[in-house]
């Protein structure tokens, strides 16, 4: 189902349907759900986006409910993945087929609650000034390191449709052109893997 937007308008696209495997091998606590400053991990990702971005397009897991639930209640649009188990690539292609109108896309990670929305904004308007790509990158004292969340223009849509596995879209943002935008933001560098990531 293909949903109508602005033609100049940004989604956002928030993958939230991993099993974290790494911070719980058992998978009896969702790393999504655990909470960080009284609000679960997926609320924080969610509520930056929401905060820059008129239309949030999350993709759970299916039988995601309680991640679907906490997303849905923010305002996000929630689609259901039911081949989420065959890597984030199809994630994302399930997120980009309800949101195929848009100009562009920036997609973010629901293990990432320390994205700053000031990044977010500075990505979107990066693409919607006419970058095909956009990264962000944080300035450390020895060189700079690229992060997430990361922008696409419509020019990339049939490149990450065709997407496939557990790499995402690292594929494309190496083999093209990229617009690095510089942020004071170290949360692009930090998602949940491990318990200890929640401190």
């Amino acid at each position: 189902m293909t949903n109508t937007v602005a033609a100049n308008a940004i989604v956002g696209i928030l993958l939230a349907a991993g099993r974290g495997r790494r911070f719980d091998p058992l998978g009896q606590r969702n790393k999504l759900l655990q909470p960080i400053d009284g609000e679960p991990v997926v609320v924080h990702s969610a509520r930056h986006l929401l905060a820059v971005l008129p239309r949030v397009v999350a993709v759970v897991r299916d039988g995601g409910d309680a991640v679907a639930a906490q997303l849905a209640a923010l305002g996000c649009e929630v689609v259901e993945c039911t081949e989420a188990d065959s890597g984030m690539a199809a994630s994302l292609v399930h997120g980009l087929r309800h949101a195929d109108a848009a100009a562009g896309w920036v997609v973010a990670l629901g293990d990432m609650p320390r994205v700053r929305p000031a990044t977010i904004a500075a990505l979107a308007r990066t693409v919607e000034q006419g970058a095909d790509i956009a990264v962000p990158v944080y300035r450390k004292e020895v060189g700079n390191e690229r992060g997430n969340p990361v922008a696409f223009s419509r020019r990339h849509l049939p490149q990450l449709l065709a997407l496939a596995g557990d790499r995402g879209a690292r594929g494309i943002v190496r083999d093209n052109i990229v617009n690095e935008v510089v942020v004071d933001d170290p949360g692009i560098l930090l998602d949940i893997d491990t318990p200890p990531d929640l401190q």
